[in-house]
């Protein structure tokens, strides 16, 4: 498939949740980040043994804030992370998703797991996306378990592990082509996983820092508009990450 022409997809303007809540993206939205991990890389985010009114009070105040969505995660991805059970990861990240659901029933809330099994039981507990950082590549049960689901999926590259993706920064190929590789080859995965049916509730993320160094990073940047040739809306995190606050000479807390 030609990565110039790809009449298989079309470009995503709307999420639609399994639960029938929607996330407009016809203009940028912004995502909220709430971590329930006690190593998450920017310590403001984390939310490890905090009581349930902290994860409500930090919701409510991104909610006012204007945040179109909460992203919650249990498993911490930055370099080097300890690695932990699928049952730690939904142990720290299904009650916040319940906690979540029934202060904020309209919010829109994303579950940051690269695990089928965990990314299945968040949606049972009201998750309506899932943000997979491995893009399908760390659980062969992920893509048929979104296509089963029929939940709006971010699709993120991502080079080895996050205990191993620091060594995995030196691409052969042109970075931006690299990665559009990657997304085609993903999607036709997932369309396949879908019963062939094109999947259209799909965001892409280049994973700014996931295996890439800070040259890279800036230049993904740079080349942003060149990864809508697949079609696909993209979700880019790039808050407070060390190729914005060591740029800029400040500290993850004032960036």
């Amino acid at each position: 498939m030609p990565l110039q022409s790809s009449p298989t997809y079309s470009t995503t303007h709307l999420l639609k949740s399994p639960h029938g809540r929607l996330l407009d993206l016809r203009q940028p939205q912004v995502m909220g980040i709430l971590n329930v991990t006690p190593d998450s890389f920017y310590p403001g985010s984390r939310l490890g043994g905090s009581p349930e009114a902290d994860l409500l009070g930090r919701a409510e105040a991104m909610l006012a804030a204007g945040a179109a969505a909460l992203d919650v995660g249990g498993y911490s991805s930055r370099p080097g992370a300890d690695d932990i059970s699928p049952a730690e990861e939904q142990a720290r990240l299904l009650p916040a998703i319940e906690a979540l659901r029934r202060a904020f029933p309209q919010a829109f809330i994303s579950a940051d797991t690269f695990r089928a099994s965990v990314a299945a039981a968040a949606v049972a507990a009201g998750a309506d996306l899932i943000n997979d950082i491995g893009g399908g590549t760390l659980d062969a049960d992920m893509l048929p378990t979104v296509a089963r689901l029929r939940v709006p999926y971010c699709l993120m590259h991502l080079r080895g592990t996050p205990q191993t993706m620091r060594g995995l920064a030196h691409y052969e190929d042109d970075l931006v082509l690299t990665l559009l590789r990657f997304f085609r080859d993903q999607l036709e995965k997932l369309r396949q996983a879908n019963g062939g049916h094109p999947p259209a509730d799909v965001l892409l993320d280049p994973g700014f820092g996931f295996a890439k160094n800070a040259p890279q990073n800036f230049e993904l940047l740079r080349r942003l508009p060149e990864l809508h040739v697949l079609g696909h809306a993209l979700l880019v995190g790039v808050s407070r990450k060390a190729m914005v606050h060591k740029f800029l000479g400040l500290s993850p807390d004032t960036a």
